[in-house]
């Protein structure tokens, strides 16, 4: 594990976000941006998707998930929106998420609130994390995973904005979790993006 969910907390307090401190399968799904190498595009899932909950008999569980949270390089370079492509910007997006039909194929979290995206379009080598640029709506920022039959390490068209598990099997174990608080909870999920510089 890279980071202790005791940092995640800590972390997401100090900005003035909510923690979930419930019990049975009261998910705090929380996004890690590495910054560690600037705003260059990668192509590769070298960010964090986490999850940290308590089960039925009140352990805390803590998974770490490789993952992307920017879009990959070819969407990058071949636009579906004239203003750009999209890339999710750090914040708390309560209730945004649930359960719900990725692109009609397989289940993951889908957006169904109005989410805060920067928009991209020069087609370089870099995201250019523009304030100036910042469009709020509903634009399909989803919560999915990569390929179905095992481990991607390039994200190329897996993300065009979305946040994407890099393997399947992690993305079936995080689906499990999240079913779980779903039915304690119902089906609204809340998504806290962090970038890495962030984390105490």
């Amino acid at each position: 594990m890279k980071y202790d969910w005791t940092q995640l907390k800590q972390s997401i307090l100090k900005l003035g976000y909510t923690w979930f401190n419930g019990n049975n399968y009261d998910v705090n799904i929380v996004g890690i941006r590495n910054n560690t190498v600037g705003n260059k595009i990668t192509n590769k899932f070298d960010d964090l998707i986490t999850v940290t909950y308590r089960d039925d008999s009140g352990i805390i569980h803590y998974k770490e998930y490789k993952a992307t949270t920017d879009p990959g390089i070819h969407w990058a370079n071949n636009l579906l929106n004239p203003d750009g492509v999209a890339i999710l910007v750090p914040d708390q997006y309560r209730s945004s998420y649930s359960i719900g039909l990725h692109q009609g194929k397989y289940e993951a979290l889908k957006q169904v609130r109005r989410v805060k995206v920067y928009r991209d379009f020069d087609k370089d080598d870099f995201y250019d994390f523009d304030k100036a640029s910042i469009r709020e709506g509903i634009y399909g920022i989803n919560i999915h995973r990569a390929n179905k039959w095992g481990t991607s390490t390039q994200i190329d068209k897996w993300s065009a904005g979305c946040q994407v598990i890099a393997s399947n099997s992690d993305f079936s174990e995080f689906m499990g979790i999240i079913h779980k608080s779903a039915e304690v909870y119902g089906n609204r999920f809340s998504y806290t993006l962090l970038e890495s510089k962030n984390i105490i």
